[in-house]
């Protein structure tokens, strides 16, 4: 998947992306916004935020910042602020692999459903890692491969139409935390039969 495909697909989501996705990963969105421990004051980046369905459950006395690189998801996030009255998130339009915010800016960093999104995982979490504090808090939220017969056999047969799909349907948990040399802190499995996973990691430097 290259760039271009992902905006392409994400403008075909869009429209109707809160309504297919809304409340299958809810429980997941609120679950990472309770991990977090917000504290007062606390500077949170939220990658890959999509139409924003996580920023109703983050404290406003937090800073939100939300990146994306899709500009029609971003239209529809837009709309949801201000629908909500929400006056603590900043939205822009950005490539999770090229954050352009400088080293060590925020106390935690969120990417809920977007690891098997982005072309190079591996250069979004150097991204990320590079933009949270030493010690701070990441919290990846997605779904990584199963293990069981069926689930494998079904996200080997959605291979071939991952870029239609617009996310990759066979992605290893394993080599996720290992190439990203990851200091896992917990993880735990969310949302329908918790076929997806959050990992929370501290940022070592």
């Amino acid at each position: 998947m290259d760039e271009s495909s992902i905006i392409n697909t994400y403008k075909r989501y869009a429209g109707s992306y809160d309504k297919i996705f809304g409340r299958i990963f809810e429980q997941g969105r609120k679950t990472v916004v309770e991990k977090m421990g917000c504290d007062n004051g606390d500077r949170i980046l939220e990658v890959g935020i999509g139409t924003g369905l996580a920023l109703n459950y983050y404290p406003d006395y937090t800073q939100v910042y939300g990146i994306d690189i899709s500009p029609d998801m971003l239209s529809v996030a837009r709309r949801n602020i201000g629908n909500a009255c929400l006056s603590n998130i900043c939205l822009s339009i950005m490539d999770a692999q090229r954050i352009c915010f400088q080293d060590d800016h925020f106390d935690k960093v969120s990417a809920m459903y977007v690891a098997t999104v982005v072309p190079d995982p591996q250069l979004m979490m150097d991204e990320i890692k590079r933009v949270c504090k030493s010690d701070g808090d990441i919290f990846i939220l997605n779904h990584f491969s199963n293990s069981h017969f069926f689930p494998s056999l079904f996200e080997t047969m959605l291979t071939p139409l991952q870029k239609f799909l617009g996310f990759r349907p066979r992605f290893s948990k394993h080599r996720f935390i290992t190439q990203n040399a990851l200091d896992v802190v917990e993880t735990m499995p969310v949302n329908l039969f918790g076929y997806w996973t959050l990992i929370h990691a501290k940022n070592r430097k």
